[in-house]
């Protein structure tokens, strides 16, 4: 008996040291010379630390942050929480109809197989019974449950103003972006813009763009959320009859309105006016002492539920969709502070942090200024995202749901090139995250018995992220 303890003593350390070595291997790469590594790697049978590095230090995590944002949205929301989105009158006018915004990421949505416009259709279709084509009616759109600050005060000017960077309002339509076309088959001019779609009135364009012969998309549109006027700067292919790129959409409350009047203007019913709730939500700000009713709910019509939570978060993981993330993030706080005077974000980041503390979680590492990881200054450490790992796989309600939403290594979304064909392809599934000088993964190793949660960090690189993901694949080979 003895021997056999001391047998599988001597293993233990044998492997420990393979293990140190490996995670030296990745610290002492002449690529990251310069880089902050930090990994942490749980066993989450045991709960025991199988190897660390840095496992406390606070770094950037870029899209794994979603791991957080998911991670309590299911925790505090559950896993089948829908949105819904109301059609009704006002009692006080009639003529006066609601549209009532609670969030819903998905109104429109390319990711799901329907059609885009069957909320207008059905809008319609359902007021037809109730409207009469001899009156005037006007729009008022409910759209300031999250307020209107739309983006991260922490966001980067070369973000703002793209799809993967758009705004999040109480409404939301086709994703909250845009698909801009040109033409740019003139190599000696600038492109050639032709239209967007969805057709936005007022949108303007500065175009700065240029053309390249590399076949890449370096395209970019700048401009401030409920502005009109938006900058193209950067490259974008030249030889095409027809090449887009997406932006995010200024106004989603006051689009809808518009489409959604149009769509009534079509059926013959007469729509004048289309306003949205937030000049009158800005002057509740200006005067908070005051209370204000600007509508109140008659007879509905209408509710469109999203699709369940678990469906959105697997969305949010496999594709890394940030809009839906940072829904999410908001309707965290939402839930949680009914005031919408109250800003969204920073109670979802309030709620996020404190929920994890309570379930024993060290949240000293966790600073979060979004939920989906595009700000620079978040910062989470290898070992927080470990415990929430594992505390997900061992411990949640919703384990299933959470984990299901993790795309499989080699073969799903964002992780469709890691560790492909290799010995763990389908066997890791996890998040990854890269903005400049970032590269990121945590998730889980379950290959037989072997059962890990892990983080890999790797901060301030001067290398390609295509290189640094080589390493981080060499070492998680190497458990």
């Amino acid at each position: 008996m003895l021997r056999i303890l001391y047998t599988t003593f001597i293993f233990s350390i044998s492997c420990l040291v393979y293990s140190q070595q490996n995670v030296q291997n990745v610290v002492n790469n002449p690529l990251l010379r310069h880089a902050s590594v930090g990994i942490s790697v749980v066993d989450i049978t045991t709960g025991k630390s199988i190897v660390s590095h840095n496992a406390e230090k606070s770094l950037t995590p870029a899209s794994v942050l979603k791991l957080v944002t998911t991670a309590t949205a299911l925790e505090t929301l559950g896993d089948n929480y829908r949105y819904s989105t109301e059609v009704a009158l006002d009692v006080d006018d009639p003529s006066r109809i609601l549209v009532i915004g609670s969030g819903d990421p998905t109104l429109g949505s390319e990711v799901f197989s329907e059609n885009r416009y069957g909320f207008f259709i059905n809008s319609v279709q359902l007021l037809s019974k109730t409207l009469s084509k001899n009156q005037n009616y006007s729009l008022y759109i409910v759209d300031d449950l999250f307020g209107y600050e739309g983006v991260s005060p922490e966001w980067t000017w070369i973000d703002i103003g793209n799809y993967y960077a758009s705004g999040t309002y109480g409404i939301s339509i086709f994703d909250n972006s845009y698909r801009l076309f040109f033409n740019t088959v003139d190599k000696n001019s600038c492109p050639v813009i032709l239209r967007t779609e969805p057709v936005i009135k007022r949108l303007t364009f500065n175009n700065e763009l240029k053309l390249n012969n590399t076949g890449r998309d370096n395209g970019y549109i700048y401009g401030a959320p409920f502005s009109y006027e938006r900058t193209l700067r950067g490259d974008i292919p030249a030889g095409r009859t027809s090449f887009s790129i997406k932006g995010d959409i200024p106004d989603p409350g006051m689009l809808l309105g518009e489409i959604l009047a149009d769509y009534l203007n079509k059926a013959g019913y007469k729509v004048n006016n289309v306003e949205t709730a937030r000049e009158d939500y800005l002057k509740r700000l200006c005067s908070p002492k005051k209370t204000y009713s600007y509508y109140r709910v008659g007879q509905s019509i209408f509710t469109q539920l999203s699709h369940p939570l678990y469906e959105i978060v697997r969305e949010v993981n496999v594709e890394s969709n940030n809009h839906y993330a940072e829904h999410l993030i908001r309707t965290i706080g939402r839930n949680d502070v009914k005031d919408i005077n109250e800003n969204a974000l920073d109670a979802g980041i309030k709620v996020t942090a404190e929920y994890w503390k309570s379930k024993g979680v060290e949240i000293s590492s966790l600073l979060m200024h979004d939920g989906s990881g595009l700000a620079p200054q978040n910062f989470v450490s290898p070992k927080f995202l470990t415990d929430i790992l594992t505390y997900m796989h061992n411990d949640s309600r919703y384990s299933e749901a959470f984990i299901s939403s993790l795309p499989k290594a080699g073969q799903e979304g964002t992780l469709r090139n890691f560790m492909r064909n290799t010995k763990y392809s389908g066997k890791i599934i996890a998040k990854s995250g890269s903005i400049g000088g970032v590269q990121c993964y945590a998730g889980y190793l379950i290959d037989g018995n072997k059962k890990y949660a892990f983080a890999v960090m790797v901060n301030k690189f001067n290398t390609t992220n295509t290189q640094v993901r080589g390493i981080i694949e060499q070492f998680l080979l190497s458990l």
